[in-house]
């Protein structure tokens, strides 16, 4: 018998249960159909390189913001006034309205200033001047040191290392590159396309309040404008350079550029850094100051690049340049040795990380040693420790290596080679030696011939790496897209990251939580200070994304385990990004990855001891006032400059300076500085009583269908 579906009639309190819904439903529609939706990047962490900059953020503040990121009109460029010079290391706060992945990136921030320079942060312990990291109303910062405690805003979408390494120079007396007295030799501004009012943001100072430091025009600074900075026209820019070539490099977020660390070192005085013990490309006959071994079988020969064997550090592009370390194993005994050791090193932390070069030609078999040889307890340092070994394998090519060495007393660290088996070809060589102290990434992976992946590989195909696994037992890996996750990216390298399963899940936290991944492509650039990687950074939070791989992934086969799903960037870095610098040396790209636990940053913020209000800080008559294009104001006047926001009206009160805020039609300003913002209660009176007389009329409009549609019955 067949069975025909039956069709049954509705009640007509369910259809007026319908009507209502898709009433109230259009109602949510058209009110929300007035609000700025953010954009969709396909459940990307973010935009990538697409990203939205310092200055963009910025528009949406009500904060009157000087040179579009810098807190209150300034008086003085910290490089000319050394009273406004930090005395370091800094006292800092995070405070808890920070986000999470800001905490985060504000510590490797930090990190990359230890490694660069002689600046450095500690946490607060009651100082009278600090630096408090808090989440207001965009990215911004005061210039040079106040002496009383200051904000430095990390404010919703400034959660970079590059936005926060920016924002600090600020803090550290710098300005924006552009504002330079010379800068008209080398860009163009064009002030018909600056939106109005905007202007004053292009001014340019003379060098008795922006000194250069006797340093060239920096293109390639950080603290630069991007060409299209306050532009009217979303394709037309406002800032061009002399030479077309840097207006696709001005305003880069990388990290700092060469000069920007020398006017930093110079101002501060910088004889070292804090957290680079070592570096060496072997370019120097001196080979910096490593020594052969006495007691071995053979030497390590400081070798040239032939057309046979190139270096890694300029890859065989130099006539007469790029040299290495080689042992030659060709024709020589089992057992045969060579030691290469490294001077006397003092470490002021109890961790390092030995990165290198390092290629085994021949076959496999050979063996690479790094050792330790430490203080025996006399002073002398002597006594040895094995910490990695490396076995030769059929891949020849270079390959990168890091190593975690953990020592807090004096030490040298050096490299075995070994002979395994009798050949008459072979050799083992190293290169660009950097030892920091700093943790090892926990992931590392090099993906080799990547420009044939890039003309071999469709946009939404990727390559995939093994899994790795930190410290707590998590397991995760990447996928890189070499043209992208969809067609819209097609120009871009696309990065995701995702968990794996591995032995430890069933006694770990799920979903892992409170986790900040961060993903570098790294600038293979032989001197630490002058790599610019590209880093991006997330912190995860309850969603399935970060839960057990095997309820919520799908099997694999290439690692035998489950893999979760993926999230990440579809624009991580463009493929112009990716031809300059070094990320391609010998066309391999090398992507390192962390999973870091957070949550003791949770609950980071300490109270302030002895708060004080802000005020100016003190002038020396002998310097010029402020920048020539402003006038000269009075020095016992608190009031100047202005500290209200939002249009306050600073009032002198028994010398004391008093914010008087505004009101208007829509918005009442209040708090100390005028800094909080709220919606008047008069808008508030007319948006309820908008709401109900939106009510009252849907209301009267499912009476009237209720009624059409019961006369129809």
């Amino acid at each position: 018998m067949l069975m025909l579906p039956v069709r049954h009639k509705r009640s007509s309190s369910a259809v007026d249960m319908d009507i209502s819904w898709k009433i109230f439903f259009l109602g949510v529609l058209l009110t929300l159909k007035g609000q700025a939706l953010p954009a969709d990047y396909g459940g990307d962490a973010d935009a990538g390189e697409l990203r939205e900059d310092i200055l963009e953020i910025n528009l949406e503040s009500q904060r009157d913001l000087f040179e579009g990121d810098i807190a209150v009109d300034p008086r003085r460029n910290a490089i000319v006034d050394e009273k406004a010079r930090w005395k370091f290391p800094i006292p800092y706060i995070l405070t808890d309205s920070l986000d999470l992945n800001a905490k985060g990136v504000i510590l490797q921030a930090f990190e990359v200033y230890r490694l660069k320079s002689c600046v450095d942060f500690k946490p607060y312990e009651g100082e009278s001047t600090y630096i408090s990291f808090t989440k207001l109303d965009g990215c911004w910062s005061f210039v040079g040191d106040l002496h009383t405690g200051q904000n430095v805003s990390i404010g919703e979408r400034c959660d970079t290392k590059a936005i926060v390494e920016h924002e600090l120079l600020h803090a550290l007396g710098f300005y924006h590159e552009q504002s330079r007295s010379d800068r008209d030799d080398y860009v163009k501004i064009w002030w018909d396309q600056i939106i109005s009012g905007k202007e004053h943001n292009f001014n340019k100072y003379t060098d008795d309040f922006i000194t250069d430091l006797n340093t060239p025009y920096d293109y390639e600074s950080i603290m630069h404008y991007r060409p299209l900075s306050f532009n009217k026209e979303p394709d037309i820019p406002t800032i061009t350079t002399a030479i077309p070539a840097f207006n696709e490099i001005i305003g880069q977020r990388l990290d700092f550029s060469a000069i920007d660390l020398e006017r930093l070192n110079r101002m501060y005085d910088c004889a070292e850094t804090h957290t680079l013990l070592d570096q060496c490309a072997f370019e120097q006959i001196n080979i910096c100051g490593m020594i052969q071994n006495e007691n071995d079988d053979d030497d390590w020969v400081q070798t040239l690049s032939s057309t046979d064997i190139n270096d890694h550090t300029l890859g065989g592009q130099c006539r007469d340049a790029g040299y290495f370390m080689k042992f030659d194993t060709a024709n020589k005994e089992v057992g045969h040795s060579a030691i290469l050791e490294s001077r006397i090193l003092y470490p002021k932390r109890g961790y390092q990380c030995l990165q290198f070069f390092y290629r085994i030609i021949g076959g496999p078999g050979d063996m690479l040693v790094i050792w330790l040889r430490m203080d025996d307890g006399t002073g002398t340092v002597r006594k040895p420790r094995k910490v990695h070994t490396i076995h030769g394998d059929d891949n020849s090519s270079w390959k990168i290596a890091h190593v975690t060495l953990n020592t807090e007393d004096k030490f040298r660290y050096f490299f075995q080679g070994t002979v395994t088996s009798k050949k008459a070809f072979g050799g083992i060589l190293i290169d660009d030696i950097i030892l920091s102290e700093t943790t090892c990434p926990s992931g590392v992976w090099m993906v080799q011939n990547f420009t044939g992946l890039l003309l071999s590989t469709a946009h939404g195909t990727s390559v995939r790496s093994d899994c790795f696994y930190n410290s707590e037992g998590y397991g995760y890996g990447i996928d890189v897209y070499p043209n992208g996750r969809i067609n819209a990216s097609a120009d871009y390298v696309g990065v995701t990251f995702h968990l794996c399963s591995g032995e430890d899940d069933a006694v770990l936290e799920w979903p892992a939580i409170n986790r900040q991944a961060t993903i570098t492509i790294m600038d293979q650039d032989p001197d630490a200070t002058l790599q610019m990687s590209n880093s991006r950074s997330f912190t995860t939070d309850e969603s399935e994304l970060w839960n057990k791989p095997s309820i919520f992934g799908t099997w694999d086969d290439t690692c035998n385990c489950f893999r979760g799903p993926e999230f990440g960037w579809s624009t991580f870095i463009s493929h112009q990004q990716l031809k300059r610098r070094s990320f391609l040396k010998n066309d391999d790209l090398i992507v390192t990855v962390n999973f870091d636990d957070l949550t003791h940053l949770i609950k980071s913020e300490v109270p302030v001891q002895n708060e004080a209000s802000y005020e100016s800080p003190a002038i020396d008559k002998s310097v010029p006032l402020g920048p020539k294009v402003r006038e000269a104001r009075a020095l016992s006047d608190p009031c100047e400059p202005n500290p209200c926001s939002n249009g306050g009206v600073c009032i002198n009160s028994k010398g004391k300076a008093s914010c008087r805020c505004p009101s208007g039609q829509m918005t009442v300003f209040s708090g100390e500085a005028c800094e909080k913002q709220h919606i008047s209660g008069e808008v508030l009176g007319v948006l309820f009583g908008g709401a109900a007389g939106t009510v009252a009329l849907a209301a009267a409009i499912i009476a009237t269908i209720r009624r059409q549609h019961r006369s129809s019955l």
